[in-house]
């Protein structure tokens, strides 16, 4: 039976079709909002998966270009790998609904997010959010949603729900928020130096929004929700739990009482080692039992650490930023190079300025079709002391540099401003977490060793919590280090300016965060951001004045949008004569841009001048240094602009009567003339007796 279900959110239709498609899924829906479409399948394995000590889910985002009226390009014409979007929107759907599944439950889970439609008003991958816990939340699967999921954009001072595309255009914040009924579980925001209290104002303003959303999921999981099964829960024999508490509790106390973090992940391997070889004979082959008992024991003490004793693991207080070092221009044939180092995490990151062809082209569901500014991320296995095999990125590094970019963009000069492509290379040489955040300081500071004028700089920084089951009791950690982000209940990242807020990334591992807690960090993260940018304002505090010797030098013209052919030439024979000749590279733009980036000044000058010759329209009275091309014997055609050339008559060429051409000029040589008039055809008359009369008039006055 087919089931169809409507609300308005933002004055358009929500509209939850179920019965229809996907009918062998636990879940299936097909969730609509405006034009945009997105199929979305639930299902989980019947059995748990065995041997892993983990949740096994798996979120899939699978963009489709007919959604848009595309056919692919490349010569398969069909879609490969995913785009980077289709990645981060694949992390955005997961964050939220991963804390929300029974702890211990280890049956696959898989959800498959089809984008089938595409309406630019409306984004799919919020809708996706929505869509995905809804086929979860009518499934059999144990999941303790519903959650709902809105867009929040802030324009002329007023919040905006879910902002079409022109809304989108004006608005200083793109702020993604999901929630269960009384938690923000997620946090996902781009913005204009937003500050504080209106960043939280949209957050609240986005959690009682999304509430409309979760009560519409309640009604239809009412009518048509499957009966959800009882899950096979894993957990670890009482007998097994009892003894390895009994027997290592002195141990784990000492462990989690060491501040350094190498001789604590020593002591740590020293202590698991220890109690695997005393219960060898007792539980044989129950490494992971005891595992997972060891790790419920650590956390325990860190939070009794912090809730009891009001300490944190490494000694610092809960606002205290790690030490923080920062150097510039560490690497001589870079453009730009930093190396931001808190504590035991360090970043290096080095800058490339580019050509404006060099962006990156999309090829993606959205508007955008390509990217000056690019910032990537990665994290090698020796940056945690580990060895393992080297690939390309994965989805971490991926969002990781997507979030430095998103903070670091509004400060990015604009292509008028400073025509380059630029792209930024973060190097994670030494984890111990908030790398992500480490890697905005570090790019910001290359940014400003390659002397691109940013607006302002940006810094980053990790906020952790440690609380209580039912939340009476919370710390906001500042800055957290590994241990802290591997057993504590959030991983709220912040990042901005000394003005306000640029980029947040928000999840926990928990049922979401009340808003005290969101305040409470909002205010502590302003607080350590400002103290690391006067860190990193010590080293450097404004872009240099001159480029890298080494980047490229860009020389702007404009010229009418009707001359472009002239430049271009037939089949693009005149500019690539243009480049063969100089070396350079050109951009041209449909507006009559054209970008000339060349290796060196004088090249590029030297292209400049070609290409105004190729524009410039001539006009009579105008004196040039010209090239005899053609003798005839009627005169001399001379070149006196590429691709331009006009006749000098015999009777121009001196004061004297001339007889022969050849008695004057031969081909090749450089001759003064002056236009003495352009008739109806086009074709230009030169003289080259009125340019040496003029000279000779021009000399007397001087003398």
């Amino acid at each position: 039976m087919v089931h169809n279900f409507q609300t308005e959110i933002a004055g358009r239709r929500l509209e939850a079709e179920i019965g229809k498609v996907g009918m062998l899924s636990n879940g299936a829906v097909m969730i609509r909002y405006g034009d945009t479409v997105v199929l979305v399948n639930a299902n989980s394995s019947p059995e748990p998966r065995e041997g892993v000590d983990f949740f096994p889910l798996s979120v899939e985002y699978e963009e489709r270009l007919y959604s848009v009226g595309k056919i692919p390009g490349g010569f398969i014409k069909r879609e490969g790998k995913p785009t980077e979007k289709a990645i981060l929107s694949a992390r955005s759907i997961d964050r939220p609904i991963r804390p929300l599944f029974p702890k211990g439950y280890r049956n696959d889970v898989q959800v498959i997010c089809t984008v089938m439609s595409v309406d630019p008003d409306n984004q799919p991958d919020v809708l996706s959010i929505n869509g995905a816990s809804l086929a979860l939340t009518i499934s059999d699967i144990p999941f303790e949603g519903p959650v709902g999921a809105v867009m929040v954009g802030y324009i002329d001072g007023q919040y905006v729900l879910n902002p079409d595309a022109a809304q989108r255009d004006k608005s200083i914040l793109h702020l993604v928020v999901v929630s269960t009924r009384d938690r923000v579980i997620m946090i996902e925001a781009g913005a204009n130096e937003i500050d504080e209290d209106t960043m939280f104002g949209a957050i609240m303003f986005g959690f009682e929004k999304c509430q409309d959303i979760i009560k519409f999921q309640d009604e239809i999981r009412a009518e048509v929700g499957k009966e959800k099964v009882v899950p096979e829960i894993h957990h670890v024999e009482e007998e097994i739990e009892s003894a390895v508490r009994e027997y290592a509790k002195d141990m784990v106390c000492d462990v989690m009482h060491i501040q350094d973090r190498t001789e604590r992940n020593d002591k740590t391997d020293e202590m698991k080692q220890d109690v695997y070889e005393h219960f060898a004979e007792t539980f044989p082959e129950k490494e992971k039992d005891i595992d997972e008992v060891l790790y419920d024991m650590m956390k325990a003490e860190l939070r009794r650490l912090a809730l009891e004793d009001g300490k944190r693991v490494d000694g610092r207080a809960f606002n205290e930023v790690r030490p923080i070092s920062c150097e510039v221009g560490l690497l001589p044939r870079a453009h730009g190079s930093a190396l931001f180092t808190r504590g035991l995490t360090q970043v290096l990151t080095a800058t490339t300025l580019g050509a404006i062809g060099d962006v990156q082209v999309l090829d993606g569901l959205g508007d955008e079709e390509y990217k000056r500014y690019i910032h990537h991320y990665n994290f090698p296995p020796y940056s945690t002391g580990e060895v393992r095999m080297v690939r390309g990125p994965g989805r971490r590094e991926i969002g990781h540099g997507a979030l430095a970019e998103r903070a670091l963009e509004p400060m990015i000069p604009s292509e008028n401003e400073f025509p380059y492509t630029i792209r930024l290379v973060s190097e994670v040489l030494s984890s111990n977490g908030s790398t992500s955040q480490a890697s905005i300081c570090a790019s910001t500071l290359s940014l400003l060793d390659a002397g691109v004028p940013i607006k302002a700089p940006v810094a980053g920084v990790a906020m952790g919590m440690i609380s209580n089951d039912d939340m009476s009791k919370f710390k906001i950690l500042t800055d957290i280090q590994g241990t802290e982000d591997f057993f504590g209940d959030m991983d709220f990242k912040v990042a901005g300016t000394s003005k306000g807020i640029t980029a947040i990334q928000m999840d926990t591992k928990i049922h979401g965060l009340p808003k005290d807690v969101i305040r409470a960090t909002l205010d502590n993260a302003r607080e350590g951001r400002i103290f690391i940018l006067g860190k990193m304002r010590e080293c450097i505090s404004k872009p240099k004045s001159d480029l890298s010797p080494y980047a490229p030098r860009i020389i702007t013209t404009t010229i009418d949008p009707d001359k472009i052919r002239d430049v271009i030439g037939a089949g693009g024979k005149t500019i690539n004569k243009i480049i063969a000749d100089t070396g350079v590279k050109i951009d041209i733009q449909d507006d009559g841009r054209i970008f000339i980036c060349a290796n060196d000044t004088e090249s590029g000058k030297k292209a400049l001048k070609i290409i105004d010759g190729l524009t410039h329209d001539v006009q009579a009275g105008e004196v040039y240094l010209g090239k005899v091309t053609r003798i005839m014997p009627f005169g001399a055609f001379v070149e006196i602009l590429p691709g331009k050339e006009g006749l000098v008559h015999i009777s121009k060429l001196a004061f004297e009567r001339v007889n022969k051409v050849e008695d004057v000029v031969n081909v090749g040589d450089e001759i003064l003339v002056k236009v003495t008039d352009i008739d109806n055809q086009g074709r230009i008359n030169l003289s080259r007796k009125d340019a040496l009369k003029d000279e000779k008039e021009k000399s007397e006055k001087e003398q």
